[in-house]
């Protein structure tokens, strides 16, 4: 990501809650929920088009557009949980990422889609 600073969006996404009282709001499981429906309404954008087709919104400033408003609405609640529940994301990610390189080995997994319980 292009000089994604974290924890300058922690500290403008909490100040943002904080200004309009929204903390009460801001549960880990409202969080949560918030967040499933952005990726649902991401989903939403590309639902029938072809996988060519998903590719050309690139070329089109006004589906390009939507697609950018719901993937920062995603980032957002995904800063405010990673805020809320004091989540190191940096050290989250790379944990998470020796845990799928075990899962999915490079001689197991290269050019292939399966999941790792498959092969």
């Amino acid at each position: 990501m292009q000089n994604l600073n974290v924890s300058k969006l922690i500290e403008d996404i909490r100040q943002f809650a904080k200004d309009r009282n929204w903390q009460p709001y801001h549960t880990p499981k409202n969080l949560s929920m918030a967040l499933s429906v952005e990726a649902s309404e991401l989903v939403e954008i590309f639902q029938w088009l072809s996988a060519e087709e998903s590719f050309e919104i690139k070329n089109s400033p006004d589906k390009l557009e939507k697609v950018e408003d719901e993937i920062a609405d995603i980032l957002v609640y995904l800063v405010r949980i990673v805020d809320i529940l004091n989540i190191d994301i940096n050290k989250a990610i790379v944990h998470k990422m020796k845990k799928n390189a075990e899962k999915y080995p490079v001689d197991k997994a290269h050019g292939n889609a399966k999941k790792y319980n498959e092969y």
